[in-house]
Parts: C-alpha cells; structure tokens; sequence
C-alpha cells in the first residue's frame, strides 16, 4: 500500500508537518509513504497545462491507494492546499480515493472548522473521506526530539485514522477462558 501525504503548511517544522510524520511512524508494516513537498509551487488552477508541481502531484496521488492531508485550524484553508486540491478535483484524480484528513489546532473549534472546509473541498472532488480533529496546544511538548509523536491520547488518534485508511489484517489472540462446573 503506498500513502501520499500533504501538509497543509509551508512552514518546516510546523505542527501540521510533524503531524503528517506522525502518521508515516503509524501505518502498518510494508505501506510506503510518501510526503509531497510541492505546496508551496501549487499556482491557482487556470484549466490550462499542470506546471511540474502539479504533474508531480497528480502522478503521485494516481498511484497512490491513499492520501494524508493534514491542516491547520484555520477556517480558511490556505490558498497553496485551496489550489491544489481545485487541481486535484480538475483531474478526477481523488474520484474514489480514500484520503484521511487531520486537522490540528490548539482549541477544538479550530481544527473543525479547517476539518469541515476540507470534508467538502474533498467530497465535491468525490473521494471518500475520514479523518479526526486533533487538540494539539502548542504551549505542550508533543513530539520528542526526533519528531515522533509522544502523546497518547494523540497518537491513539492518529492510529485509529490510520486503521481506518489502511485497514489491515490483524490476528487476535484468543485465550482460552476457563470451563467452571458446577460444584
């Protein structure tokens, strides 16, 4: 299974860039991913021909069996992520396509917000949609030194997203329960 990710922010080192790491530490074993670094080369979508980013960025979600987007709170999304997806939209390429949408913001309302914006952006491009609205306050350490997402309750987050997107087959133990009998 191969994973394309976009974040939402052209900013390195951001939330929403370490989020989107996150989510390559959580998929389960032998899923590829891959993170788009084009954002901030995505130009308005004219009808005309795809500049290279946008050609990178097609070919990469045409042979993905998912994409990751990852957004800020704002109830805007920004203009870059706005672009590509009208791109992405254009070109039928998120028909059909499971895409996982983590929104992260340091208040609640925040994240739903970019969350419903992008549910909408997506839906209308007919891909098939899950995702979660995550808490994320910047004023508490979440990530560890090497960007690996250390809070629990987040990160059980992320993986439920994840299982979601790539539902993978997971053998359960069973124990044996005991036999009582009457005595």
């Amino acid at each position: 299974m191969k994973v394309i990710g976009i974040a939402a922010s052209l900013h390195a080192g951001s939330y929403i860039n370490r989020l989107l790491e996150a989510v390559r530490g959580e998929l389960p074993p032998g899923a590829r991913f891959e993170a788009w670094p084009g954002l901030g080369e995505t130009p308005p979508c004219t009808g005309g021909p795809a500049p290279r980013a946008v050609r990178e960025l097609l070919a990469l979600v045409e042979e993905a069996d998912a994409v990751v987007i990852t957004a800020p709170e704002h109830s805007l999304l920004p203009a870059e992520l706005e672009y590509a997806l009208a791109w992405l939209s254009e070109s039928g390429a998120l028909a059909g396509k499971h895409v996982a949408v983590m929104c992260a913001s340091a208040r609640a309302c925040g994240a739903m917000w970019a969350q419903a914006e992008l549910y909408k952006e997506l839906m209308a491009a007919g891909a098939v949609v899950m995702g979660a609205e995550l808490v994320i306050s910047p004023v508490c350490p979440h990530f560890d030194d090497d960007g690996r997402l250390w809070a629990r309750d987040l990160r059980a987050q992320v993986r439920e997203v994840v299982a979601q997107l790539c539902p993978a087959v997971q053998l359960t133990v069973r124990l044996r329960e005991p036999v009582l009998t009457p005595g």
